[in-house]
């Protein structure tokens, strides 16, 4: 009976984590398409960049036209969209490792749970005599419970880390734009 109940459950815990793979793998499809649609539309939107700048290269007839063109605008205009692709791919990374974060908490819950429910159908079924066995290993089994606490915090903390990561290389990518903008601005009245 109770080799039953350990197959049923470790049965149950396999279906759980073949679903969650799928669920992930669903996640980081959706992701990759996501990127996929704003890298095919940046490349489209530069493409037209690049024709209208070589248009107007090309219909140049003097230098004064030519400086019209290297404004300190274009590079403003240049660190908006960049800004903008920054926001829309940061948006993306950010829904996927939420959607990572709760499948990783609900998967530590659903083995906690289907833990402490092995161990009480376990300990029932004890032989007499066995009582302080079976208290020994329910303290050290709490014991142990406390581990599911620490990998959460774990999991938390790698993906807060990453968050910054990713915080950290925007504002790094944005910081080279705003240095940019003074430099541009400096020749300007120069």
């Amino acid at each position: 009976m109770f080799q039953n109940q350990l197959n049923d459950q470790l049965v149950q815990a396999q279906a759980k984590a073949v679903e969650n793979a799928k669920h992930l793998a669903q996640v980081a499809v959706e992701s990759a398409q996501e990127l996929a649609e704003i890298n095919q539309a940046a490349a489209k939107d530069a493409l037209v960049v690049a024709q209208e700048t070589s248009t107007q290269l090309l219909a140049i007839k003097d230098p004064q036209q030519l400086s019209k063109l290297a404004q300190p605008e274009a590079a403003q205009e240049a660190a908006k969209y960049a800004a903008a692709y920054q926001a829309k791919v940061s948006k993306v990374v950010r829904n996927g490792n939420k959607e990572v974060a709760q499948v990783v908490d609900a998967s530590i819950d659903d083995a906690r749970a289907d833990l402490v429910k092995f161990v009480k159908e376990a300990t029932k079924t004890a032989p007499a005599g066995s009582e302080a066995f079976v208290s020994a290993f329910k303290t050290a089994f709490e014991s142990s419970l406390q581990q599911f606490d620490q990998v959460r915090a774990s999991a938390a903390d790698a993906f807060a880390n990453f968050e910054k990561s990713v915080d950290a290389a925007f504002a790094n990518i944005q910081g080279q734009y705003a240095v940019a903008k003074p430099a541009a601005k400096g020749r300007k009245s120069a």
